[in-house]
């Protein structure tokens, strides 16, 4: 993982201005909207998000599980912090072909611009791991995604494989969204450039603590009665069916989650343009309701010329180049 990479990103981030305050020429600012996926597991979806981006010209971040590039073989290389090798909240490949496809996916993603940032390895809620824990699952990842290939007997690594994984990895999310004062220690020791496991009220800018820039996923209201929920596929799971599948409402809940995310980001468009970011996962809830859901929002949003549905790091860059970033950074971060 680079060092120099990570710094000169998360150096953007120290400026004072938001990029939603900056008009060009004056034009209104160009309103984002970063749409994420964790754990990057179904090969079936990786090809269904591509084709998504290439239809409409989003970029996606990708917050990998490095589990899912190691077979029951060799699911051994893991060991999370506090449990024996070879355990996972969320398994392991099934075979080495399927991790040979995976890794098939993940160059195809990045060749295309998308992200593929870290989600850790095993799925473990954190939220009790000391620094050292958190800076050995991040150093889990990257031997992991960097030996990926030697690990598991594949042939063919690409040449520039190696240098990827220790120089592209830029981002985090937590499992479970769970933070807390060691995960951020870690994060800025680790030279991370932002972490996106925050939750916000809203849509909110990004801030900047401990040299790491911090994304929240906003609460967008959602329903019949506009409660806030977290704008992720998951959590809409949840409010919808309590976490049970009843695809007998897929309809129902696939226009409830498109009209909350076209309300969130009708808000924003019109007013503020704050980054609007919406979470997803590569698992089918409610019959595939909130992927679908996805689909046709991005179908409608992304193509307009005034909107760039970009990732995490693109978003970064972006502030960059414009000479803006987050809040000016903080103390105790």
């Amino acid at each position: 993982m680079s060092v120099a990479f990570r710094v000169c990103v998360a150096a953007c981030a120290l400026l004072s201005t938001s990029v939603s305050s900056i008009a060009h020429s004056g034009a209104r600012p160009i309103q984002h909207v970063i749409i994420s996926f964790d754990g990057a597991h179904d090969l079936a979806q990786w090809q269904r998000s591509r084709t998504l981006a290439a239809r409409t010209g989003a970029r996606f971040t990708y917050f990998l599980s490095c589990v899912f590039l190691l077979s029951k073989e060799t699911r051994r290389e893991y060991n999370a912090p506090g449990k024996g090798a070879g355990k996972s909240n969320v398994g392991f490949a099934q075979s080495k072909d399927e991790v040979a496809a995976r890794l098939a996916q993940i160059r195809l993603a990045r060749s295309e611009g998308h992200e593929i940032a870290s989600h850790g390895c095993g799925h473990f809620d954190g939220k009790n791991w000391s620094k050292a824990d958190w800076l050995a699952e991040f150093a889990s990842f990257s031997t992991i995604l960097r030996d990926a290939y030697a690990i598991n007997g594949i042939a063919g690594e690409p040449g520039d494989w190696r240098k990827f994984a220790e120089t592209e990895i830029s981002g985090f999310r937590a499992p479970y969204l769970s933070t807390s004062k060691a995960l951020y220690a870690a994060l800025s020791e680790a030279k991370f450039a932002y972490d996106a496991s925050g939750v916000s009220r809203g849509p909110a800018e990004p801030e900047a603590a401990g040299g790491v820039t911090r994304f929240a996923l906003p609460q967008i209201s959602e329903g019949p009665a506009s409660r806030r929920v977290i704008a992720m596929d998951y959590n809409l799971f949840v409010r919808h069916s309590g976490g049970l599948e009843r695809a007998g409402e897929a309809a129902a809940f696939e226009a409830r989650s498109l009209e909350a995310f076209r309300a969130a980001f009708d808000a924003q468009y019109s007013g503020e343009r704050i980054p609007l970011q919406i979470g997803f996962h590569f698992t089918l809830m409610n019959g595939g309701a909130y992927w679908r859901a996805l689909e046709r929002f991005a179908e409608e949003v992304c193509v307009k010329q005034d909107v760039e549905c970009t990732s995490y790091s693109g978003y970064l860059q972006d502030s960059r180049r414009s000479g803006v970033a987050p809040e000016s950074e903080t103390a105790g971060g």
